[in-house]
């Protein structure tokens, strides 16, 4: 016998499924806002085996659900909805011996999709249109086309794999940049140090890299300086991967100032942000048609 610990939602979606297929499997509900053990039993945190963080807790409910994890003596498995686990509480986990498991490249084409949109939207002006038809104005002006330009692509993951192919499907050039070449890639691949010598040749740069201590700031404002005005920046990755504060500077003081655009998936860069809001797009974590990510 093995007790699950999920949340209501989740095994409403899973649960008929995975009792039929696996009968032994018994489960721990998370109500939000409920005291875990109301539901079911006083001793529902000792029974706990394996826990999944399904996407339905993000954000409002994920605190109180890796309390219960780590208060729970017997969790031996924790799988979360998302790719990104460089959260301390996970290293809390993994220090007790917890098993961790994530789910890299479950969303890696949504997400792929989000930035081929920023792209599109970046290229074509459609920020400015909208600003327009919002206070009833209309005005032509030259747009740009994404095809025939380059993207790099910081990072080859499941989700920069998927950038690199969707971006050649629209006519793009995608650069992969990644740690180590393995010479399968889908586009032309450099080493990190080759970044440097790219970035003046890159006509937009995509961040998709998980955060550790060896890419936090990756871009700062040595390789800003790098990319030619007009560049469009989109960061699916971690905020911490950009130095936010050379963002405003480039943006604000650079060669050409107001040429740089930035668009950020999941995380909002704070009130410094406020007087960049034409040149920057902020768009919280998106899911896919199933939002509940979930694999055993």
């Amino acid at each position: 016998m093995v007790t699950v610990f999920v949340s209501d939602a989740l095994w409403a979606d899973i649960g008929p499924g995975l009792s039929a297929a696996l009968p032994a499997v018994e489960h721990v509900r998370f109500t939000p806002r409920q005291v875990v053990g109301s539901n079911d039993g006083p001793n529902d945190v000792q029974r706990i085996e394996v826990a999944c963080l399904s996407s339905d807790l993000w954000p409002d409910s994920s605190a109180s659900f890796m309390r219960v994890c780590l208060d729970a003596p017997n969790l031996r498995w924790l799988h979360s909805f998302s790719a990104g686990v460089d959260h301390p509480v996970f290293r809390m986990l993994l220090d007790r011996g917890v098993r961790l498991t994530n789910s890299s490249g479950a969303s890696a084409r949504s997400i792929a999709h989000h930035v081929i949109m920023n792209l599109l939207v970046m290229r074509r002006d459609v920020p400015r249109f909208l600003r327009e038809q919002a206070g009833r104005q209309w005005h032509t002006r030259p747009v740009g086309d994404v095809e025939g330009t380059t993207v790099g692509v910081l990072g080859l993951g499941p989700i920069g794999l998927e950038v690199a192919r969707l971006a050649a499907e629209f006519g793009m050039h995608p650069v992969g940049i990644r740690r180590t070449v393995r010479g399968d890639e889908p586009c032309p691949t450099f080493a990190f140090d080759e970044l440097p010598r790219l970035l003046p040749t890159f006509d937009s740069l995509v961040l998709a890299l998980p955060l550790t201590p060896q890419t936090q700031h990756v871009i700062g404002a040595a390789e800003l300086a790098l990319l030619p005005a007009g560049a469009h920046l989109v960061n699916v990755g971690r905020g911490e991967l950009l130095d936010q504060v050379a963002l405003v500077e480039r943006a604000l003081r650079g060669p050409a100032p107001g040429t740089l655009r930035y668009a950020s998936y999941q995380h909002n860069l704070g009130i410094s942000y406020r007087h960049l809001a034409t040149d920057v797009t902020q768009t919280p974590r998106q899911f896919t048609a199933n939002p509940l990510l979930f694999a055993l």
